[in-house]
């Protein structure tokens, strides 16, 4: 019996379904793409620009316009950037309809070791299995993989290929064909997108997963266990002969099913003992911290707030709370073993205002402004409550009621 295809997604295009799509483009909030229109622009007319636009998905008249390209650094200091593709917000109203039509298709193939991108899923869910397996299941040897610049050079051809698979309906193949082949403004010149789909676009997750499902699969059928969260992933085994098996699958279907390659520099095989990085944590047998990237990371958000020749202002310590906040909350987990590093930098952060406040960097200061003063008096969060809040959480659950 053949594989069950989906027809006639463009009929269930409906007002209520583009209502809902606007309303997560809201949420995630983002930038205006070329045409220089915000979503409070967009939302000034909102009725009749989602029924235009719902019209063109329906009638095949849709074409998408250019990303805007931006560029993020890789990692602090490095000369290498990641580069984000940010459709305008119509386009993303748009990928986001498509995202709710085909999500509900392809959500029950993916395998359950696919974390990234998915209801119900994070990085935590990830890390917390993959802890498992080592700790639980006494499998320590890993294979560290990296794909090589993954969303920028899998082909649209075999993105295509495994939505036709399950797809019948034209028009929404031709839209998504449209998306991919968008093109890029980068400087005020037009790039065609030949490959690729662009970090940044609404729908790119979901095409992530659907290109590599196969991959997930073909690792389950060979007895291997693994955790991927989009295109970063791990495999675990119990011998370094296993996980050098694992190395030679992976790397055999990327490279003749998929067109895509490993990297060089990024794979690797190791120990839980040793340890190695995944999804922004350092993992290993004795810690699991963040990693020195995601260190340096966050310092250079902090440097950036605590400029020694500018003022100390309220309106600093409420930056420095977001950026503070915003770590914490990824990394303060009750799996995390960072609170010694939270404590140093805590006192990282109080020595750079010191510094901004009396101009100087001197331990003579420490006097002048004491730790209680940063909470009671400026009102500053530190990375250790955040630690201990997270433990307190997780004491809390193994707590029985009497």
């Amino acid at each position: 019996m053949g594989i069950r295809k989906e027809h006639s997604l463009t009929g269930r295009i409906t007002l209520p379904i583009m209502e809902k799509a606007f309303k997560a483009v809201k949420r995630n909030r983002g930038a205006a793409g070329v045409d220089k229109v915000s979503v409070t622009m967009f939302e000034a007319n909102l009725t009749e620009n989602l029924a235009a636009l719902m019209r063109e998905l329906k009638t095949r008249s849709f074409r998408p316009k250019p990303l805007r390209r931006a560029h993020i650094q890789k990692s602090p200091g490095s000369k290498t950037s990641r580069p984000l593709g940010i459709p305008v917000v119509r386009d993303r109203v748009a990928q986001q309809v498509l995202k709710t039509l085909l999500s509900p298709i392809f959500e029950p193939l993916f395998h359950d070791d696919s974390y990234g991108f998915r209801p119900g899923r994070n990085c935590h869910k990830a890390i917390e299995q993959v802890l498992k397996l080592h700790n639980d299941d006494g499998l320590k040897y890993v294979l560290d993989a990296d794909i090589e610049s993954f969303f920028d050079t899998i082909p649209h051809k075999v993105i295509m290929t495994a939505l036709a698979a399950r797809v019948a309906d034209g028009n929404i193949l031709t839209l998504i064909e449209r998306f991919l082949n968008a093109g890029v403004m980068e400087d005020g010149v037009y790039k065609p997108t030949n490959v690729g789909t662009p970090q940044g676009g609404v729908i790119s997750p979901l095409l992530a997963n659907i290109a590599l499902n196969n991959l997930d699969w073909r690792l389950h059928e060979a007895g291997f266990r693994f955790v991927r969260y989009a295109d970063d992933f791990v495999v675990v085994g119990r011998s370094v002969q296993h996980v050098q098996e694992a190395l030679d699958l992976v790397s055999s279907v990327l490279e003749t099913e998929l067109s895509l390659q490993l990297s060089p520099e990024k794979t690797t095989i190791t120990t839980y003992g040793k340890g190695y990085e995944f999804l922004g944590f350092f993992l290993s047998s004795r810690s699991r911290r963040m990693r020195d990237k995601s260190v340096e990371k966050f310092k250079d958000k902090v440097r950036d707030l605590t400029v020694r020749h500018h003022n100390l202002e309220c309106r600093v310590i409420e930056k420095l709370n977001r950026v503070i906040r915003g770590t914490a909350n990824f990394f303060a987990t009750s799996f995390a073993t960072n609170r010694w590093l939270f404590q140093k930098l805590d006192s990282w952060i109080r020595m750079r205002i010191r510094a901004m406040k009396f101009k100087r960097k001197s331990v003579n200061d420490n006097r002048r402004l004491r730790v209680w003063h940063f909470n009671r008096k400026l009102g500053l969060l530190t990375l250790e409550q955040f630690c201990l809040l997270a433990n307190a959480r997780e004491h809390a659950r193994y707590i029985t009621p009497l």
